[in-house]
């Protein structure tokens, strides 16, 4: 085999094993008091029931709702009903948020009753303790009645009751605000003559993982608890392994919830008492549970308690979490959002963006201005970079000279170079500095635009109405000039039908290298001359918004770049490097 084909083979091998790397880090986007519901929870649980609705959507059949009596919910952000058999919190909508960005999408179904595919709810209630039996407090086929109010909205609470005729009376009050959290005010009055001892809990209730499970390292999806400042991260299949339930006790202050890409719910007990917070799954029926399990209550004869805890149901906004966490006391609440590793960066990046978008009102020419910001920031470093990278070009004339006289002698060479350099005060690994920082900056993007509500569905200009999402156009129908449909992700086009910003991404690519004339090592040539197509395929799928930060930040490096070089009489002779082997080429053959 030739020194042509070897470093041929060499470079395609380089490239696939780039490509293989890349993938497998960024793949595609395919004793505490008894519960009372847990009492024969094997054998117990209801079973879903089929229903071929999209997953996320309004999949509920309507004679499961109509099947119990129940107290409507009507708010800005949630609509729904409590369900009085129960008393769960089973039936609810947020009506602000679609499946899809078509007009005719539908509303988010977030909560659904045990009878549905994938139940999903949330249940309030008392767990009987000494001198109670376990049939005296309401369980999950107590029939609640309605006591006070007809709607629950933000102006109107309301009560429902259940008298277990031996003395108890127990009283479920709810409130909503104007966005997502209810609160649930748990009482019981003691009318016997002797003390009572009941321990108040609540309880999320998840049959199956979610069916739009993303399943991808960058982001969280399944248990999250908060414990006096300890954040647990809990994923489906891991809590599907754990053969008993995972309990922590929680001293001061904390929560717990499952958390889905962009939708949450979420117990908050008394932020100033204790509880136990308690993972559990049921695996016969494949049931996911988080427990907030309060301390136990003695209602003395005569006496009544209540107990207070709010339940976050909805969109995982971060103004609207940030409030609860500032103004209502929620510890660390800010944190259901996965800000990941790098949270010292991801956290301010999305405040500039958040910022920069209320005074744009457009997400995409935020991302716009959010590079210029960024690039303005490490601009002293890459400015170092690159006026080290220009003065090395400067001496590598002297560069290769030092190699003829020196030969095979490689101290000697080394020696030379290193006396080259600091003679020249050139730091040869400067040029490093701004790559190595452009990583963890380019990742906390990334991850800011994968996981935060605030890009889902938000458009930019023309044919990009969803920067969450990737390009939707495709090269395979010329845009949509030819007339048929782009393929769909899942299909195995999909990773050639490349959309415009991934194609403008590889063209800006490719003239950033063109600013320097190409190696003369064949291999790396071959190297260089395959990476701005590997990436632009490698990034083909990724979200539009991230696909739109590297193209605003290549052009600006490149002009960076450019106006560096020709400060220090070094005049890039980009059209020479883009056409100089079509010339060679043209030159061999009239030879």
């Amino acid at each position: 085999m030739d020194n042509q084909n070897r470093n041929m083979l060499l470079a395609l091998v380089l490239c696939a094993g780039v490509l293989g790397v890349w993938y497998t880090l960024f793949p595609l986007p395919e004793q505490s008091p008894a519960v009372a519901e847990d009492v024969a929870a094997e054998q117990t649980l209801d079973a879903p029931v089929a229903n071929s609705a999209t997953p996320g959507v309004a999949a509920v059949p309507t004679e499961v709702v109509a099947d119990t009596p129940r107290v409507p919910i009507e708010s800005p952000e949630l609509s729904g009903s409590i369900n009085l058999m129960g008393g769960r919190l089973d039936d609810l909508y947020l009506t602000d948020y679609r499946v899809s960005v078509e007009e005719d999408s539908d509303t988010i179904h977030l909560l659904r009753p045990s009878g549905s595919t994938d139940a999903y709810f949330a249940s309030f209630g008392w767990s009987a303790n000494q001198g109670v039996a376990a049939d005296a407090v309401p369980g999950p086929d107590t029939m609640w009645e309605l006591e006070e109010g007809e709607t629950l909205s933000p102006d109107s609470p309301v009560t429902i009751k259940w008298d277990n005729g031996a003395g108890l009376t127990f009283r479920n009050t709810y409130t909503v605000d104007d966005k997502f959290m209810i609160t649930i005010d748990q009482s019981v009055v003691n009318n016997g003559d002797a003390d009572a001892t009941v321990a108040p809990y609540g309880l999320i209730r998840r049959y199956t993982e979610p069916d739009d499970l993303e399943g991808f390292f960058v982001l969280h999806e399944g248990l999250i608890r908060m414990a006096d400042g300890s954040l647990d991260q809990i994923k489906y299949k891991d809590i599907a392994d754990e053969t008993a339930a995972d309990r922590t006790t929680v001293t001061e202050s904390g929560w717990i919830g499952y958390t889905d890409h962009y939708w949450m719910t979420t117990l908050i007990p008394d932020q100033t008492r204790p509880f136990e917070a308690i993972s559990r799954y049921f695996g016969t029926n494949d049931v996911y549970e988080a427990d907030a399990i309060m301390p136990s209550e003695t209602v003395a004869a005569g006496g009544e308690t209540t107990v207070s805890t709010r339940f976050f149901a909805g969109a995982k906004e971060w103004e609207t979490i940030r409030a609860y966490q500032n103004d209502g006391g929620i510890v660390n609440f800010i944190n259901t959002i996965d800000w990941g590793w790098f949270f010292f960066l991801t956290k301010p990046i999305f405040w500039l963006l958040h910022n920069i978008h209320a005074l744009i009102g457009n997400m995409g020419w935020s991302i716009i201005v959010l590079t210029f910001v960024l690039k303005a920031l490490v601009l002293p470093l890459s400015y170092k970079s690159y006026v080290s990278m220009a003065k090395m070009k400067e001496l590598q004339p002297e560069m290769e000279k030092l190699k003829e006289r020196m030969g095979d002698d490689r101290a000697g060479l080394q020696q030379g170079m290193m006396k080259l350099y600091r003679d020249n005060k050139v730091n040869p690994a400067s040029g490093c500095l701004p790559m190595l920082l452009q990583i963890p900056i380019f990742f906390s993007l990334y991850k800011v635009i994968f996981v935060t509500l605030e890009l889902r569905h938000a458009p930019w200009i023309g044919w990009i109405n969803d920067l969450s999402a990737p390009d939707p156009s495709s090269i395979l129908n010329l845009f949509g000039l030819l007339p048929w449909a782009a393929p769909e992700p899942t299909s195995f086009l999909a990773i050639i039908s490349l959309g415009i910003l991934p194609i403008l991404l590889g063209i800006s690519m490719w003239l950033q290298q063109k600013l320097n004339p190409a190696p003369a090592d064949p291999s790396q040539k071959m190297i260089f001359a395959w990476m701005p197509w590997i990436f632009m395929f490698m990034l083909g799928n990724f979200a539009s918004g991230l696909v739109l930060y590297w193209i605003t930040n290549n052009t600006i490096t490149f002009v960076q770049q450019y106006g560096i070089m020709r400060s220090h009489g070094h005049k890039p002779d980009v059209l020479g490097n883009m056409f100089g082997g079509l010339r060679k080429n043209k030159a061999d053959a009239t030879k």
